[in-house]
């Protein structure tokens, strides 16, 4: 029987089936699925967790690899970059049990702030890269890449796409691997990273990459279809895919899902083969240097590009210069920028401090990012995780070096995920250094960009038992904090309140503290506004709060009520009360 699966749920099976025993994980689209269908069905006999960040993630499940247990960390692009830290001296030491990174990269920007291309990592870190191309290859590559790990003693990088995370094909399932960990037994030599042992490593490594690249030469998952010896393609992912629609019939491929160490025999063989050599892959060009630095004539980058997600139409026209066939619908797109949803509670404090000439505003990664559109506007930079406390120290001695006259107020603004994440290093370090920034937590009582996970604060696991809920006050007070300001950021005079009373004192921060609208256990009470269109002046102002709800019509302000919950920044907004909530 075959099962319709998405690339992540395909991933989950494969983690069962695997026998891979402990997962840890950091949410992050697009791979955040994996370890919550991991948890909905094989919970029982898979243990899994969300950790505060990736380098916490990869470090409880090397530990378990340590231990001689199958583990497993997921995450997404930017993650890796967290984790890299103990993922360079892990791939030194090598492993137990099999361990298996999954880097879930996203050419398109669908939902990062950039497009790296982690199969970079595998060359850099020195670890086996597996790449899948559809969702049968989710599954079953996840026990391909334990094996490897295991037999040649390296870390192996899975690395998927947006387009295979999230798209379906038909899997066929297999039964579970009858894994064990072995007893323990302490090994310092191979564990311990002092140098003396390091140095061995490394030479131990080099030579298990040997090892690997030769066994890629007729290892399972490279597949030559040969066909025609006019054309051939090497390709991997999803590229393969979208090859396999675009070039003609009789078109031979070398398939790759160990992509490194490159099977460089077997590339070379085919390569022989053929008249033409094309190598399709999206972003960087991985394969196609190393097969050209090897003497092998073939062409790719100049066709393909270096940025964007590839698709078949895009292969058509840059590599074939013919058009793909499409089908015309009768469908207009309809623009609508990104924006907090109606009754956020971000948006109370992104409106208390927009259009304010002396507020600089040192944002982070999460919904809160949405506070720079407009027509809020209220946010200078965003840089990555963690970035928002840090940056706007930078910012404020800069101001201070450089004796910049205009007095500024600055605040670093991030959300309760990203605060345990990587925000509590930038809390300390303003303390620390003395710093004159207010530190801005916007505690929303859950990670809620990526769908809506626990975090530390929240009180919940991934498997769904109570656990400790850390306090961020308490967290932020032991670090040195004196003066917190708790305030519910929906009411605007206690929003602004809070930020005037954290300018005034030092060693200030504020928590602003709502729950997420959508938040499924939050008792929210949901209302409606509306609004008295005698009262209403049309000035306008309630269209500065940036709720998709608000709307201007003949003339006049009008709510949506199918998507008001009747928070009431707009009626606090309005100058002339023209704005009022309904009582249920």
């Amino acid at each position: 029987m075959k099962y319709l699966m998405s690339g992540n749920e395909a991933i989950a099976r494969g983690i069962y089936e695997a026998g891979i025993k402990v997962c840890s994980a950091y949410p992050g689209t697009p791979s955040t699925e994996i370890l919550e269908n991991v948890a909905a069905h094989y919970k029982d006999e898979v243990y899994c967790e969300w950790a505060p960040n990736e380098k916490v993630a990869l470090e409880v499940a090397y530990g378990a690899s340590v231990a001689g247990s199958r583990s497993i960390a997921t995450m997404k692009l930017v993650g890796v970059n967290v984790a890299a830290d103990p993922m360079f001296t892990a791939a030194y030491n090598g492993v137990t049990g099999g361990f298996v990174i999954v880097s879930a990269d996203d050419p398109g920007f669908h939902s990062s702030q950039n497009e790296q291309d982690n199969r970079n990592y595998a060359r850099h870190a020195k670890m086996a890269l597996i790449e899948p191309s559809d969702s049968q290859e989710c599954k079953d590559f996840v026990k391909y890449a334990c094996e490897i790990s295991e037999q040649f003693d390296v870390l192996a990088l899975f690395r998927t796409t947006t387009r295979i995370n999230h798209s379906k094909s038909l899997v066929e399932f297999n039964e579970k691997v009858d894994y064990s960990a072995p007893e323990y037994a302490k090994n310092d030599k191979k564990f311990v990273c002092v140098p003396a042992y390091a140095r061995e490593h490394h030479k131990k490594l080099e030579a298990n990459l040997e090892a690997l690249a030769e066994w890629g030469n007729t290892c399972p998952l490279n597949k030559v279809e040969m066909n025609d010896t006019k054309i051939g393609v090497i390709s991997a992912g999803v590229s393969y895919m979208h090859a396999r629609e675009v070039f003609p019939e009789g078109t031979s491929f070398l398939k790759l899902g160990l992509t490194y160490p490159l099977p460089m025999g077997l590339i070379k063989d085919f390569a022989s083969k053929v008249d033409k050599l094309y190598v399709i892959e999206e972003l960087d060009p991985f394969m196609e240097k190393e097969i050209k630095a090897a003497g092998i004539d073939c062409i790719g980058k100049e066709l393909t590009g270096l940025q964007e997600e590839l698709n078949p139409s895009l292969v058509a026209e840059r590599v074939l210069g013919t058009p793909f066939p499409t089908v015309d619908v009768d469908v207009q797109p309809v623009g609508r920028p990104p924006a907090l949803c109606p009754g956020c509670p971000h948006r109370g404090f992104f409106y208390t401090v927009s259009g304010k000439k002396d507020y600089i505003i040192s944002g982070d990664i999460g919904c809160y990012g949405l506070g720079s559109s407009a027509p809020l506007n209220a946010i200078d930079c965003v840089t990555c995780m963690g970035s928002s406390f840090s940056m706007a120290h930078g910012i404020q001695k800069s101001f201070e070096m450089e004796g910049t006259t205009a007095p500024k107020k600055v605040l670093g603004v991030l959300g309760d995920s990203t605060f345990f994440h990587s925000g509590m290093t930038g809390a300390s370090n303003i303390i620390f250094n003395k710093g004159n920034v207010v530190p801005v937590i916007l505690d929303n009582s859950i990670t809620a960009m990526t769908g809506h996970q626990d975090n530390p604060s929240t009180g919940y696991t991934l498997q769904g038992e109570t656990t400790y809920s850390v306090k961020i006050e308490e967290v932020m007070k032991a670090l040195g904090y004196k003066n917190i300001f708790i305030c519910d950021p929906l009411d605007l005079k206690a929003m602004q309140k809070a930020i005037d009373d954290a300018f005034a004192s030092e060693a200030s921060c504020i928590i602003t503290r709502r729950p997420c609208v959508l938040l499924k256990r939050a008792n929210i009470e949901k209302g409606l506004c509306k609004v008295d269109r005698e009262k209403c002046k049309s000035c306008k102002k309630c269209l500065k709060v940036g709720c998709p709800a608000v709307a201007f019509k003949d003339g006049k302000a009008m709510i949506d009520a199918n998507q008001c919950i009747g928070c009431t920044v707009c009626a606090q907004a309005c100058p002339f009360g023209a704005i009022e909530k309904e009582e249920k």
